[in-house]
């Protein structure tokens, strides 16, 4: 499985937002855990059914966004 096809988005989990396998762990999340200080260890005991490479194939999807050539912010 390619890394970026662990990302799934499906209208009928977490409001459509993109999940890890379909499973229900939004991308946001794992970034935020990511954020907040926690390791990829920490992450992978507290959910267990994640792998390395899900939480990889997060950080190649926060990548893939933020390749783009401008970014208007909202107000």
């Amino acid at each position: 499985m390619e890394s970026i096809e662990r990302i799934t988005i499906d209208p009928h989990i977490c409001h459509g937002k993109p999940c890890i396998r379909g499973l229900r762990y939004p991308v946001e999340m794992i970034l935020e855990l990511l954020s907040a200080g926690m390791t990829t260890e920490e992450i992978l005991l507290d959910y267990e059914d994640l792998e390395l490479e899900d939480i990889l194939a997060v950080l190649s999807f926060a990548t893939k966004l933020t390749q783009v050539k401008s970014i208007s912010l909202i107000k």
